[in-house]
């Protein structure tokens, strides 16, 4: 781990900072209690007061914790030059959670947990996840804890959290940013807001009535017509559920010229507003017989001039990169969801902590020098999984690699570099195993 990226957190907070993020460096098991202790650890029972205290200490504030995944988003950004943008994507996740005091019930009263919303800094570049930079976490008690200054109401629409989140990115310290949403963003109202505060978004549309040509036209039509005058181009191969596939990408400029419609007191409501003039992107996949299996529409008001067609539908392909976090938080990983955290603002800490072992694996993953494919290549031996031809590395795989190593470490640290001690230990003890 490189503890430049957290020693001046840990001038702060202490060592144990530094010390929860190396037990956060591997794949936990679900039935585990807490993270992994680790050559050098300490007594058992130490580590999880020590835990306990420092995730629920009030001096450790959220905004302090997310100190180091910033500095490491801007550093990560800045390494790439001027070529390409940042994007952040915006999404939220539900994490069932039994143990919290203060969960809420999430799809029924027996689905209960927290509701996790973050916006992930993604290089524009190579699509490479580089490190989330706002996260809030809804309970049942409150507003929503999280590493913003913005205020957000336990009861605000996930759309409405949108625009606050734009707005902190300005204190980011990062160069220009396009915002990426999926479609539960897809709202004229919004969009007008946004391009109004002079924001880049792409957000994935649904099948809206726009003004194109001079003609007021579905969405789908406009596909249909540009699919039938060849105006799509096969752009690229791409991998579409495990099938060999080509992507025909099109764009055209489209009006949003009706009301938008909000919410208020519980109601939906048109809102009159200008005319706004968008890009629509159209992206088609299509296997070798020329079907259609799958479409985006997408929406941006990224000035042509700073991305072609073919790289806004690589943006929002892109997107995934989010989910990926997710998993990598969930199953894949950390095992957020067998935490056993009781409160919110403690499992808020505990999940930025993770983060932090989560980004340092991403760092491993897009490490591209001899050495960093060296050791990614160790890692993923230590962990013992089995990957796939395509890919020979995963961020899951260096966690768990990751816990194999740093112990290693440890232990030869222990017996002052000296291999041969432990060598003899393991064969006067362990004579079936280590024979031959």
């Amino acid at each position: 781990m490189d503890d430049t990226l957290v020693v001046p957190l840990e001038k702060r907070l202490g060592e144990r900072y530094v010390m929860l993020v190396k037990q956060h460096q591997h794949s936990c098991s679900s039935s585990a209690a807490g993270p992994s202790l680790g050559a050098g650890g300490g007594p058992a029972l130490a580590a999880v007061q020590a835990q306990w205290r420092f995730l629920n200490n009030d001096r450790v504030s959220l905004a302090a914790l997310m100190e180091p995944l910033m500095r490491q988003g801007r550093s990560a950004l800045a390494a790439q030059g001027d070529s390409g943008l940042g994007l952040v994507v915006h999404d939220w996740s539900k994490v069932a959670h039994a143990h919290g005091s203060d969960t809420l019930a999430l799809t029924h009263d027996k689905d209960v947990g927290y509701e996790l919303a973050t916006a992930l800094l993604v290089s524009g570049r190579d699509g490479s996840p580089l490190a989330p930079m706002q996260m809030y976490l809804k309970s049942a008690a409150g507003q929503m804890v999280g590493t913003g200054e913005h205020v957000v109401g336990r009861d605000t629409a996930h759309i409405e959290q949108v625009l606050p989140t734009m707005n902190a990115s300005h204190g980011w310290n990062l160069r220009r940013l396009v915002h990426v949403i999926d479609r539960e963003a897809d709202s004229a109202d919004h969009y007008r807001q946004w391009d109004g505060a002079g924001e880049w978004f792409l957000v994935r549309a649904d099948d809206r009535r726009v003004q194109w040509e001079g003609q007021s036209i579905l969405i789908s039509q406009i596909d249909r017509q540009m699919q039938e005058s060849g105006q799509l181009q096969d752009t690229r191969e791409v991998n579409y559920q495990g099938r060999s596939c080509r992507q025909w990408i099109g764009q055209t400029t489209v009006t949003l010229y009706r009301p938008g419609k909000h919410r208020v007191d519980g109601r939906q409501r048109e809102v009159p507003g200008r005319a706004l003039m968008l890009r629509l992107v159209v992206a088609q996949v299509r296997d070798k017989a020329g079907q259609v299996l799958a479409r985006w529409w997408l929406l941006s008001n990224v000035p042509v001039e700073q991305a072609s067609a073919e790289t806004v539908a690589l943006w929002y392909y892109w997107r995934w990169r989010v989910e990926s976090y997710f998993k990598l938080l969930k199953s894949g990983g950390q095992q957020i969801e067998a935490w056993q955290q009781e409160t919110a603002m403690a499992t808020a800490r505990r999940l930025l902590v993770a983060s932090m072992a989560c980004v340092l694996a991403w760092n491993l993953e897009r490490d591209r020098t001899p050495e960093g494919r060296q050791m990614a290549a160790l890692l993923v031996r230590l962990s013992g999984r089995q990957m796939k031809r395509t890919r020979s590395v995963t961020a899951s795989a260096l966690l768990a690699g990751l816990f194999v190593l740093l112990p290693m470490l440890a232990l030869l640290e222990e017996y002052g570099n000296d291999p041969t001690q432990l060598i003899r230990l393991a064969k006067a003890t362990l004579p079936y195993f280590t024979s031959g």
